[in-house]
């Protein structure tokens, strides 16, 4: 299927006067041609992004763009605007505006398909194709030209149209022409990654030097040369994202910019860059400096920041936590619950071909129970080194582990791996931004670094800080021990309120992983298994509760794309998957954040006020077998579930019931259409 048709064209027409009507009436184009199914849908996608960086370019061109759930079919709607309309370009409204519309999870030669596209609006002779076109299908031609859809009609090859040219000066590097590389992304790696690449590639061609460009787009990047990055005198980072292994360039002289700067002024940024490379002074990338290679990340406040840093350390610690736990799970399921007693002779001391008293069964239960009991020893180290890789990239990970591991020795718990790794991390960042001569440089990421930062933070956590915090962990145990009636009700409130706060984002990983916390070493029936029940239970109300209600209970309060996503919500939620859950609240956050908080709320009071403890940290009802009492949980989630749905529907019915008409009617029609 071609990614444009004549039915997504519209020439000489205003389509509304202002830049929000025109990128709904194209998403409403794409909707009519039956390649997406939610026209308001692929417009708040593309409007996002609009709003994020306003994506008019020199020349009257407006690329808005998305990945969008709604589409279906990679596709270009494309207007030539009369009279132009205003998207932020420098030099005035733009007069042709393709929205390109990407599927969520575009495959490459869809992306690849649309960066040509991206790619071609550098060139005069595709734009002034565009504006003399007489026809649609003249237009449609043109663009499947330039995108490799259509064979084109032997001719000449245009060169690009020079972006603009380097501004005067000697651009050169000990008297030879300067070698510059560079790395060019955006938000969604479809269009002005590769227009920004083609704009300094043709720059540094006009000024007469070497220039290497690395797109970094959503459907992967090839890495520039290893020696081509050792012999370059500075590198330019044109990004809106984090650049992509960033320790590559270290050491090298950098200029940052937003990647439309690239597209709009490539000439000044390689002048910036040969500056940089005669400045014995000028800044340079550390591997220290990933978290700070974007222009948002230089934006943010230490509060931000220092969230960031932890839910980096949650992120990357919960697939230990994850396969670990289920793999004692089944460990219990297999081999018992006194598997823990004996899990380990039972592995050195016998085989599958010499099995111990208990059978197969037996021994299974013993190998998947020492795997997972592994897993779950990297948890604390894993928090810690990650939070330090965070801080100060790759040089940080290995004293982060090792102050992790310390923490453990120290009986400091997690709360010791967190301070642990933040010390690590730092102690890491500051020596990655010492100014050290050439010849060290090569050492201080893979030796120095390592060496002295896991010595500062180790010996911190040992000399100074690691008895206070085991002390503080044994007072936290037995407070948390001594939690019983109206307080563990209450504790469990408060952890079904966190869970189903953001779905999936920092309130809701901070409860998850403080259960996951004091699972390591826990025994059914104890305060650290009923708050991982807790917490799981109540992760799994928000999609069971948004499933219940909109293919149950009420389908007409809801559009015909949540009725869909309904019904992957109840295997989602089942799983323990509470992201599954997020589509309504996109679309209905003032609804269904309220609703699945209280459901939350109820389930986690009820399994509390149970007594249910589960061993397992994932898996929801399908790690049925690690869970006691079962009844008790699936009791508190249907409660919280049914809860959830009815409240969500009397909201729906009840409140903003006009404004929810309005929504739905253009998406009904688009649908009918």
């Amino acid at each position: 299927m071609s990614t444009i048709t004549p039915g997504l064209v519209s020439l000489d027409t205003s389509l509304g006067g202002d830049k929000a009507s025109v990128i709904r009436a194209l998403a409403e184009r794409v909707v009519a041609q039956g390649r997406a199914t939610d026209a308001e849908g692929l417009f708040a996608d593309a409007w996002a992004r609009e709003e994020k960086d306003e994506t008019g370019l020199p020349g009257g061109i407006a690329i808005p763009h998305a990945k969008s759930a709604a589409v279906s079919q990679a596709s270009l709607a494309f207007a030539r605007l009369a009279p132009g309309v205003d998207f932020g370009a420098s030099d005035g409204p733009a007069d042709l505006v393709f929205l390109i519309a990407a599927p969520e999870g575009a495959a490459e030669e869809h992306l690849a398909v649309l960066s040509k596209l991206a790619r071609s609006l550098m060139q005069e002779d595709f734009t002034g194709g565009l504006r003399a076109a007489s026809s649609d299908d003249e237009v449609v031609s043109i663009v499947r030209q330039a995108i490799g859809e259509e064979e084109a009609a032997p001719a000449a090859a245009a060169e690009p149209a020079p972006a603009e040219a380097a501004a005067g000066g000697s651009l050169t590097v000990d008297g030879r022409p300067a070698r510059i590389v560079a790395v060019t992304s955006c938000a969604t790696g479809i269009a002005h990654t590769f227009m920004a690449a083609d704009a300094l590639t043709a720059a540094g061609k006009k000024a007469g030097i070497e220039m290497a460009v690395e797109p970094q787009g959503s459907s992967g990047y090839k890495a520039l040369p290893g020696d081509v990055i050792d012999s370059a005198d500075a590198v330019i980072f044109a990004t809106d994202v984090d650049v992509r292994e960033l320790g590559r360039f270290a050491g090298k002289p950098v200029v940052r910019s937003g990647v439309k700067k690239g597209i709009e002024q490539p000439g000044e940024l390689i002048d910036e860059a040969v500056a940089a490379a005669n400045n014995p002074n000028a800044t340079r990338v550390t591997a220290a400096a990933a978290a700070a290679a974007a222009t948002s990340n230089e934006k943010i406040g230490w509060g931000a920041r220092i969230q960031r840093i932890l839910l980096t350390g949650v992120s990357y610690m919960i697939p230990f936590v994850a396969g670990g736990g289920l793999l004692i799970a089944l460990g219990f399921l297999l081999g018992g619950y006194d598997i823990t007693d004996n899990a380990g002779a039972i592995i050195v001391e016998n085989s599958l071909w010499d099995l111990p008293e208990g059978g197969l069964l037996t021994y299974l239960g013993a190998v998947a129970f020492m795997i997972g009991a592994t897993s779950m020893g990297f948890l604390v180290s894993a928090l810690a080194g990650y939070i330090a890789f965070a801080i100060a990239d790759r040089p940080g990970i290995a004293p982060g582990f090792v102050a992790g591991a310390v923490a453990v020795l120290m009986n400091a718990g997690f709360i010791g791996g967190i301070i642990g790794g933040l010390l690590a991390g730092v102690v890491a960042w500051w020596l990655g931004n010492l100014s050290a001569p050439r010849w060290l440089r090569g050492l201080m990421p893979v030796v120095i670094i390592p060496l002295v930062a896991s010595i500062v933070a180790s010996g911190l956590m040992i000399l100074v800080l690691g008895r206070p915090i085991a002390q503080l962990m044994i007072w936290l145990t037995d407070w948390l021990n001594g939690l019983s009636g109206t307080y563990a009700v209450l504790l469990g409130i408060v952890l079904g309120l966190m869970m189903c706060f953001d779905l999936g984002g920092p309130v809701n990983k901070v409860a998850y992983a403080f259960a996951v916390a004091g699972l390591g070493g826990a025994v059914q029936g104890d305060i650290n298994t009923m708050i991982m029940a807790t917490v799981m239970a109540a992760g799994m109300v928000p999609p069971l509760g948004m499933a219940l209600a909109s293919t149950v209970l009420a389908r007409n309060v809801f559009t015909p794309v949540e009725r869909e996503n309904g019904k992957a919500a109840w295997l989602l939620g089942a799983a323990f998957i509470s992201e599954g859950a997020i589509p309504f609240a996109a679309a209905d956050p003032l609804r269904v954040i309220p609703a699945s908080m209280l459901g939350g709320a109820v389930t986690g009071a009820l399994t509390m006020a149970f007594g249910v403890g589960s061993l397992a940290p994932h898996g929801g009802i399908f790690v049925f077998f690690a869970i006691e009492p079962i009844w008790g949980f699936l009791v508190a989630l249907a409660a919280g579930t049914v809860v959830t749905a009815l409240v969500v529907v009397a909201l729906k019915r009840f409140v903003g019931r006009k404004e929810l008409e309005q929504a739905e009617a253009p998406m009904q029609a688009a649908v009918a259409a």
